[in-house]
């Protein structure tokens, strides 16, 4: 009954938090409802015994990612109001795609059919007796599914590159360093010989 009550709970304010996510006005505000998405989230692993995927999900997630994502937000020189002014503009676009979107959603649904053998299954896959958890995930991650795991892996790097390339900008009267052009240096250019007469100044 507890564990019921606990489920609804953390569902619920996931869910909220998350519409609140996309509602927000504010950015700042946005990533203050997303890391409490991920700590009712965290909390729903602790319900079904994966407590290692919680505590990595706060850690990792919460203390990491949606951290730097807050500090992002907040250091960034960001004209919203600019940024909202095309909105009109692309609403018709926007509001087509999302009535398909809820037009399949609904025939999905529509079509569902649950099987009644299901729930005579069990619901995961037990543990090995004496193998944790964390061994368990470990286990399979580099064995199994190292391939899947590496190509997330890949994934997310390539999406941090693409980040990178498209909101770097070039202020102008910033001072930035080239690489190129430092080690192309050579004594012609690194060093500026004078000849100063005694007892005279430069």
């Amino acid at each position: 009954m507890v564990q019921t009550l606990f489920f609804y709970l953390f569902a619920a304010v996931a869910v909220a938090s998350a519409f609140l996510v996309i509602s927000s006005r504010n950015p700042v505000y946005s990533v203050l409802f997303l890391i409490l998405t991920f700590v009712n989230a965290a909390g729903l692993f602790m319900l079904v015994g994966a407590e290692f995927l919680g505590l990595i999900l706060i850690v990792v997630y919460v203390g990491a990612v949606a951290v730097l994502f807050l500090f992002v937000v907040m250091m960034l020189d960001v004209d919203f109001v600019a940024l909202r002014q095309g909105f009109l503009q692309y609403l018709p676009i926007g509001a087509l795609v999302g009535l398909i979107l809820l037009v399949e959603l609904l025939l999905v649904l529509s079509a569902w059919v649950i099987n009644p053998e299901l729930a005579q299954l069990p619901v995961a896959a037990p543990t090995p007796e004496g193998l944790s958890n964390i061994a368990a995930i470990g286990s399979l991650l580099y064995t199994r599914y190292v391939f899947f795991f590496q190509t997330a892996g890949l994934v997310l790097l390539v999406a941090m590159i693409g980040a990178i390339v498209l909101t770097l900008r070039h202020k102008v009267g910033v001072k930035r360093q080239n690489i190129a052009d430092q080690n192309a240096r050579g004594p012609a250019t690194a060093v500026e010989l004078r000849k100063v007469a005694s007892r005279k100044g430069i």
